[in-house]
């Protein structure tokens, strides 16, 4: 009876020890896929004027062996408009996304668009950022004088 326990036992110990190894498949990537290159990641307006040309662009070159689709563009909120290529951007060619930031609202901004694709980094994120400011008035402001009568 005792070896019977000291089995079950051991084969209980040996079974939940090997049921905690897991094998981790890495990734395998397509040595022939697409993949982006951009001039810049993040888009900096500085202080841009208020109702200003909001509109940027994100220029990217396709550095892989294979045509680079774009299947969806999204940004973090609908102040950003982003805009896709409409075709297959060829190996070695250039692209352009263009974005276009809402600049009525004055006040710090920084948003994220998103870039899904058929490139080995499937989903791409950018940035713009910036401070919309408040043009001056036109009319002068003028402080009140006390007279010392």
């Amino acid at each position: 009876m005792k070896k019977i326990i000291t089995l079950l036992f051991i084969g209980l110990l040996t079974f939940s020890i090997n049921a905690q190894e897991k094998t981790v498949a890495e990734p395998v990537q397509d040595p022939n896929a697409p993949a982006f290159e951009f001039e810049t990641e993040v888009i900096d307006y500085g202080k841009i004027d208020l109702n200003a040309d909001g509109v940027r662009v994100f220029k990217f070159k396709n550095v892989g062996k294979s045509p680079l689709i774009i299947s969806n563009i999204k940004s973090s909120c609908g102040c950003t408009v982003p805009k896709k290529p409409t075709e297959p951007i060829m190996p070695g060619a250039t692209g352009e996304i263009e974005v276009k930031y809402a600049t009525n609202r004055p006040g710090g901004f920084s948003k994220t668009i998103t870039v899904n694709s058929n490139a080995t980094e499937s989903a791409k994120q950018l940035r713009i950022k910036g401070i919309v400011i408040k043009p001056e008035s036109a009319v002068e402001k003028v402080r009140p004088t006390m007279s010392a009568d």
